[in-house]
């Protein structure tokens, strides 16, 4: 039988996780996120790093003993042993890496537009096109883009941070504009949302325990792969955050479809013209990601019966998931050209909070059971830290959307 080829290691694999959490998250969601947080944006990232902080910390315990690939739907399969559980997990994680191609795809628009005028319908059906394709070719391709891109992507971000310096020397005598009131609970209500929204942001780790079996050493790479991804991702947001609410009026974020060339406009044309591209590389990226996961979970599934067999039919020289990386390619296209990237955003939200419940769930009852021999040991209060918080977010989203609250705390 064809198996995937392992040739992905720690290095490559923290690269591939922060390509796709530092993709549309940070360069097109900012400003979405001041909608309803306002000036307290970073507040509001910084709520969403712990909550992907405890389900990371469950990922990495779970990934270490079951490194295989469509891990969430094996994750559930252990613990509950339900099978039409496990595929609907499975499928909801399918999903997210649907909407999160299409959400990061429309994002992409806003960048392409600073070099060329072109219809936001052409601009996407291009992307994915060549996004799709490159998946089809080659892993060890395709991660080495993500990887030159993520490297890029980095680098743009240490960019803007430079630029930002003499807004960041002001934080002292700003500090009190942009501490929000403890006993303000419309505000508090404000920053949630807007957590809420930027835990988009952090979506990407949970898809680097779907590359398992393309993995060198799974057991040991997975979990320190995850964690880097998810530290390093949550310092750069916050740092971005606060740089762009320190330079930019709130109105202005909001309304910005390239905030992070806006931010270098404050600075120069050239730097602005500059991150423009880097954002550009970025954004693809994640796109990129997110197609190769989602078909590594389809190629999972059909493997072990979750799903059609036929979506794990393999290429015969290239070794790649032709058929389901076809089919997300079609159905990212279809969402991305016909909703807007808040309404995609939210969506991506709400459907892996969900997941990431069943996944702390999950290890709180596989933690009855002997751990494999070089497995680290795990922290039980974290599992359920993680799902009341996980539950928590879910119910606040409820009560927005049957209430129609929509704070915005300028």
């Amino acid at each position: 039988m064809t198996e995937l080829k392992r040739s992905i290691g720690y290095t490559m694999l923290t690269l591939y996780g922060l390509g796709t959490i530092l993709g549309a998250g940070i360069y097109v969601l900012v400003g979405k996120v001041a909608i309803t947080a306002g000036i307290y944006a970073p507040i509001s990232f910084l709520v969403a790093a712990l909550l992907a902080g405890l389900s990371g910390y469950s990922y990495c315990a779970l990934s270490a003993r079951y490194p295989k690939s469509a891990g969430e739907a094996v994750y559930i399969q252990a613990a509950f042993g339900i099978k039409q559980l496990s595929s609907l997990v499975g499928w909801m994680v399918i999903l997210t890496g649907i909407v999160s191609a299409a959400t990061i795809t429309n994002g992409f628009v806003g960048y392409l537009q600073v070099f060329i005028d072109i219809p936001d319908f052409w601009a996407m059906t291009i992307l994915l096109l060549a996004m799709t394709f490159l998946a089809i070719w080659g892993v060890s391709e395709s991660v080495m883009v993500t990887a030159i891109t993520t490297v890029m992507g980095i680098a743009g971000l240490v960019m803007i941070l430079v630029f930002s310096a003499p807004a960041f020397l002001t934080l002292p005598e700003r500090l009190p504009e942009l501490t929000p009131p403890i006993n303000d609970s419309g505000i508090w209500f404000g920053i949630l949302l807007g957590a809420f929204l930027a835990f988009y942001a952090f979506i990407g780790f949970e898809d680097m325990v779907n590359m398992a079996e393309e993995v060198k050493d799974p057991t040991k790479t997975l979990p320190k792969a995850i964690i880097s991804a998810i530290i390093i991702s949550s310092l750069f947001y916050y740092a971005i955050a606060l740089a762009a609410v320190l330079q930019l009026p709130v109105a202005t974020l909001i309304a910005s479809k390239a905030p992070m060339a806006d931010i270098m406009q404050q600075h120069s044309e050239q730097a602005a013209w500059f991150i423009s591209l880097i954002s550009l590389a970025a954004v693809v990226n994640g796109a990129l990601v997110q197609i190769i996961m989602g078909s590594r979970v389809l190629y999972g599934m059909g493997k072990q019966g979750m799903a059609p067999a036929w979506l794990s039919t393999l290429h015969t020289t290239r070794k790649t998931p032709y058929i389901a990386t076809l089919l997300l390619g079609f159905i990212v296209w279809l969402l991305a050209t016909n909703l807007n990237l808040t309404t995609l955003a939210k969506v991506t939200s709400f459907i892996i909070l969900v997941v990431f419940l069943m996944v702390n769930i999950a290890l709180i009852k596989l933690l009855r059971d002997p751990a494999p021999q070089d497995a680290a040991p795990v922290k039980i209060w974290v599992p359920y830290l993680g799902a009341i918080m996980c539950f928590g977010f879910l119910a606040i989203q409820l009560y927005q959307l049957l209430s129609g609250a929509n704070i915005a705390t300028h």
